[in-house]
């Protein structure tokens, strides 16, 4: 079975009508940038950080001695 928002035109498709749908619903969400979880604390962000390969004792060191807004942002 095929999906397809008529909004977005993403398709996605799956063995069942059901799945599907669960297929299209995340493709959707993937297209408009809405999977992104918000990170509440120092600890979560360290271990995405540290997912991502860059060290979290790094990048506060660079916060640290940068706390003004880049130029682009004043």
């Amino acid at each position: 079975m095929v999906a397809k928002d008529e909004e977005t035109g993403v398709a996605n498709q799956g063995k069942t009508r059901t799945e599907a749908l669960e297929m299209l619903d995340e493709a959707v969400a993937l297209h408009k940038d809405e999977t992104c979880e918000s990170i509440e604390s120092w600890e979560e962000e360290q271990e995405v950080l540290e997912d991502l390969g860059l060290d979290p004792d790094e990048i506060k060191a660079a916060r640290e001695a940068n706390d003004e807004l880049p130029d682009f942002m004043q």
